[in-house]
């Protein structure tokens, strides 16, 4: 029968009337209001008068009509019944329709008593007008209702066919939220079907008149049975396996899966639909949360002045936000990329925060002009991230990853000792163990100065600067990460380029690998590496079939992975360690201390000097090889430098 009406609507063309229908002004619906309790008095009237009782006296009709009348539209404009959406009436609108109709009773009772006094007379029947309130209350709220339903259930109906059917995990308050949330939504984007109770405790119950699935049943099977196609998870007592349980079940059946935060730390609640996002692969990582020794961190840099190096990265700028936190007196964001710079200042402005922020756009290449910002603001502490980063780039360009990480990093290291800095703390890569590239040997060369560099203050008694290395691997969402790149790759429609099949990494985020920093930087006595706990290495061929079947598409159907080959000097497992390396734990117990064995400084500077040296004629035959001979567990992979690996070997 719906079906034949919905037909009938549909070749009429009526329906798109209502469908286009804007929100009527509120004083059609206030004369629409009238003439109900114009109806629903007559109503009352005929009633009371087929029980052969009188409910007004005819002759006073040109009084009672306009007095019944007048009190009710007061009260209707003292309750603003009119105000709300018809489409969209809640209880808020039934308790205003409540208490108008019987404040309307009440004053009617009193305009009768004080009418009988004067004239011995009464304009209306008491118990009539508590009848006719009754009557008024429930015509007023039902029509609302019927409209409501009839814009929720027929006109929503065809809109709702090309919805995506969502269930949404979760029974709570948080859930049900997030479900009022999503039906209200304009332009709506799922049509929801139920909801799955975690603990199967409110078996052949409802909510919002949606049914609460058991998850007895694997959530695939309840997805399939209801035939929905995204999941919603809203349940805040999920722990993180199990969330991740959830998720890599529903990917595996190509089921969308959305995140939502807990609507009690949502700050604008008419702004809950738009929170609802597809789970990001950070989202994923196997890591618990890192928990950080604040006391330590805010000792070392409350009321301090900060130099951030390379403060317009994704790690310096990630830095810089994270340092603001603890209050410094002064933070000194220092490169020489001058537009992120600038953007990262005017982001960071927007934090009320004491803190003066001091941009420089400088090059660590530089020693003089590096000299100047060190004599002017006198850094007690110095986050040193500034660094060429990419392989491929770096095996083209030699001298550049020298004068950058190497010359970049004995600058700053040499103007930390000569103006006293409490701590230097130098970001490095994974890369920099058994590196297979120029860019990883590169900074291998600058751990080796820095560790050197303190050996040598320490022997001469002379170790007031802490100069502390952290080590970690690959960094989600950072500049030039693989993540970005296959992201950009699946809104392009792929393919996903990949290097090799069987290439694994490590991972974390941008703001745990900070937050490491900070900590590393707040414990570490002098002369350390430190290396973080990565986690579980990922396979990069999984993660971009994750990726994939997060944005809702099939690996290799829709979106092809497609192989081209390692790149220069690209490894295919990235170490932490060196093979003759072993690790001290720490209080921390993601943070290790790397045990490195130690450059003589003065043969070591001379090395670096004669590097810097050779760098300045931009043979990269040559400086490569002078590389080999500071760092000599640098074997070239997959690039033109393995010549000179075969030479030393012949």
């Amino acid at each position: 029968m719906f079906n034949a009406v919905d037909s009938a609507f549909n070749n009429t063309g009526v329906w798109k009337v209502f469908d286009n229908l804007g929100y009527l002004p509120r004083w059609i619906i206030l004369v629409i209001d009238l003439f109900v309790i114009t109806v629903t008095g007559i109503l009352s009237y005929v009633l009371i008068h087929r029980t052969g009782v009188l409910y007004i006296n005819p002759k006073l009709y040109i009084v009672s009509i306009p007095v019944y009348l007048f009190i009710s539209f007061v009260t209707f404009r003292v309750f603003r019944t009119y105000s709300g959406i018809i489409r969209h009436s809640s209880y808020i609108d039934a308790v205003k329709i409540f208490f108008s109709q019987f404040t309307a009773a009440f004053l009617l009772l009193a305009f009768n008593s004080v009418y009988k006094s004067l004239t011995d007379d009464l304009l209306f029947l008491n118990i009539g007008i508590l009848i006719n309130a009754v009557f008024s209350f429930a015509s007023l709220f039902l029509y609302r209702v019927l409209i409501k339903q009839f814009f929720e259930n027929y006109l929503n109906q065809t809109k709702k066919q090309h919805l995506a059917k969502a269930i949404i995990y979760g029974t709570d308050a948080n859930a049900i939220a997030v479900a009022n949330a999503l039906k209200s939504e304009v332009p709506g984007r799922f049509k929801l079907v139920g909801f799955i109770d975690k603990y199967s405790q409110n078996k052949s119950k409802m909510i919002l008149g949606l049914p609460i699935l058991q998850h007895k049943k694997k959530t695939s099977t309840l997805m399939r049975v209801f035939g929905a196609q995204a999941l919603i998870i809203a349940d805040k007592s999920l722990t993180k396996d199990e969330k991740l349980a959830i998720v890599d079940e529903c990917l595996e059946f190509n089921y969308k899966v959305y995140t939502v935060p807990l609507v009690s730390d949502w700050e604008d609640q008419k702004e809950i639909s738009k929170k609802i996002k597809n789970f990001q692969i950070q989202d994923l990582l196997e890591r618990k949360p890192i928990v950080l020794d604040n006391n330590s961190i805010s000792n070392q840099l409350k009321g301090k002045k900060v130099l951030i190096t390379g403060a317009a990265g994704s790690i310096g700028s990630e830095i810089v936000r994270q340092v603001i936190q603890f209050n410094p007196q002064c933070v000194i964001m220092l490169d020489q990329a001058e537009t992120p710079l600038h953007h990262l200042g005017l982001e960071i402005c927007k934090i009320e925060a004491k803190t003066k922020l001091v941009p420089i756009i400088g090059d660590v290449k530089n020693s003089a002009e590096l000299d100047e910002v060190f004599k002017t603001y006198k850094p007690d502490v110095v986050y040193h991230a500034a660094a060429y980063k990419h392989v491929p780039l770096m095996e083209g360009n030699p001298s550049q990853a020298i004068f950058v990480n190497v010359l970049g990093t004995k600058n700053v290291a040499d103007l930390a000792c000569k103006y006293n800095v409490d701590s230097f703390v130098m970001v490095s890569t994974d890369k920099a163990v058994n590196p297979s590239n120029v860019m990883g040997a590169s900074k291998r060369i600058a751990e080796k100065y820095v560790q050197a560099l303190h050996n040598k203050l320490l022997a001469e008694g002379k170790s007031d600067t802490k100069f502390i290395t952290t080590r970690f691997g690959n960094v989600l969402g950072s500049n030039g990460s693989v993540v970005p790149l296959f992201t950009k790759q699946i809104e392009n429609g792929g393919p996903i380029t990949l290097t090799h099949p069987d290439i694994i990494r490590y991972f974390m985020t941008i703001p745990e690998a900070c937050q490491l920093v900070l900590e590393a930087g707040a414990m570490g006595k002098g002369g350390e590496i430190y290396i973080f706990d990565m986690g579980k290495p990922v396979k990069i061929i999984d993660l971009a079939k994750k990726m994939i079947r997060l944005a809702g598409f099939i690996p290799d159907k829709d979106i092809m992975i497609k192989i081209v080959g390692l790149r220069p000097g690209e490894k295919l497992y990235e170490e932490l360690l060196n093979d003759t390396s072993k690790t001290l734990p720490t209080h921390h117990e993601k943070i290790m201390i790397a045990q490195e064995v130690y450059d003589d400084f003065s043969r070591l500077e001379d090395l670096t000097n004669d590097l810097v040296q050779c760098a300045s004629g931009y043979s990269g035959i040559e400086v490569v090889s002078k590389m080999k001979e500071i760092v000599p567990e640098f074997k070239s992979m997959n690039s033109s430098f393995q010549s000179l690996d075969k030479s030393t070997v012949d």
